[in-house]
């Protein structure tokens, strides 16, 4: 069959389409494989999951402080394009959830300086900056990635044993279960609690002293009292929400009292829990303004879970207030604590870390015999609180 003058150039020309278009899918395959530098990430704050390459260069410990010795923790990393960057405005900061923190740390590993990084993350601010976080893969360059380690298991080594009767189920019945498990307590006194913070809170690389909940300092265990700089009794769930002050019971329950700064403790008062706000004095990382406190990103999801533990323990059968979360701030008195869906975003971009499986199980060896579920299963928040 012959083409006539006609068809022939028409063909030409689809042809000539089809290799186009092959070409751009070509180029947007390649391009959508081929990970962002620093700049680009800082850039592209979407929320979007991305793969970025850069150098380690630091601990960012504000928003324009980065620590490039003398690291104080495992929580974060600063990436930049290059290893001698020293503008923070050209870096960009990874957290670091519990399950990286051992083996990507600078605190835990100082040869990370300078080297470079391939992360997968979630392109959103942290520590109100250009951030990355909640990492799914993280690898040296050049080596295979790393994925997910496997702490997200729903299995424990309690659950045979103090949970077999809520293990397999959801919503209410698991509630109700749990609330009959963690209800079987020793019930400490106010003063008990001194003595039982000094033992839950103790500074892993200090044996003398505490870590503070929202400054994160480490402070000696004797410097408590009412004194600006002292160390005082942290009420997680505030007193004056459901009015129990600090009576036995959830006056003194350990699970969800800390040692804290006094004047951030006093900044925080019994506002509810909240993002924004502007500063808090002695703990730039904290966030206030007139009805709610917004806790620094690393002990986020230990304030969620303290709140939601305290919600399933307290159901208002034991002579005190059926207390439970909300998604309202400004709650004042009444026996609530919000706001519900931010405690449960901190709580799920903030996983248990070993200071706070260990405080959990210092409690339950040697204070009150109950465990806080949550963070033992953190995965039983979405289930109670869909």
């Amino acid at each position: 069959m012959q083409l006539t003058s006609s068809v022939r150039p028409r063909l030409a020309a689809l042809a000539a389409l089809l290799l186009v278009t092959a070409g751009a899918v070509s180029a947007r395959e390649a391009s959508a494989a081929t990970p962002l530098t620093v700049a680009q990430a800082i850039a592209t704050q979407n929320g979007t999951s991305q793969t970025v390459v850069g150098y380690v260069v630091g601990e960012p410990v504000a928003t324009t402080t980065v620590n490039t010795s003398a690291f104080s923790a495992d929580y974060a990393l600063a990436l930049a394009d290059t290893a001698g960057e020293a503008s923070t405005s050209k870096m960009l900061y990874l957290q670091l959830t519990s399950e990286w923190r051992a083996a990507f740390g600078l605190k835990s590993n100082p040869s990370l300086m300078g080297q470079q990084l391939t992360v997968t993350g979630t392109l959103t601010a942290y520590f109100s900056h250009a951030g990355l976080k909640s990492p799914t893969t993280i690898s040296k360059t050049g080596s295979t990635p790393t994925p997910t380690p496997t702490g997200s298991s729903t299995t424990g080594p309690y659950d045979s044993t103090y949970y077999a009767s809520a293990v397999g189920k959801s919503g209410s019945a698991l509630r109700s279960a749990l609330h009959s498990i963690i209800s079987h307590q020793r019930v400490l006194t106010y003063d008990q609690v001194w003595d039982a913070l000094r033992d839950t809170d103790q500074d892993p690389n200090n044996s003398s002293n505490v870590v503070l909940l929202y400054t994160q300092r480490s402070q000696s265990k004797t410097l408590n009292g009412g004194d600006p700089d002292d160390w005082n009794r942290e009420h997680v769930w505030a007193k004056s929400h459901g009015d129990f002050g600090a009576t036995p019971g959830p006056g003194t329950d350990v699970h969800h009292l800390r040692p804290a700064d006094v004047s951030v403790n006093s900044a925080r008062g019994n506002l509810d829990f909240d993002n924004g706000g502007t500063s808090v004095h002695q703990c730039s990382l904290c966030k206030a303004d007139a009805d709610s406190f917004e806790p620094p990103d690393v002990v986020k999801g230990d304030v969620a879970r303290m709140v939601l533990y305290m919600a399933i323990r307290y159901e208002g059968g034991d002579g005190f207030a059926n207390l439970e979360p909300n998604d309202s701030v400004g709650n004042g008195s009444a026996p609530y604590l919000g706001r519900l869906s931010v405690l449960k975003a901190w709580s799920l971009a903030d996983p248990p870390s070993t200071f706070e499986k260990r405080r959990n199980q210092v409690i339950y060896d040697s204070w009150q015999g109950n465990r806080n579920p949550f963070v033992d299963h953190p995965e039983w928040v979405a289930s109670i609180w869909p």
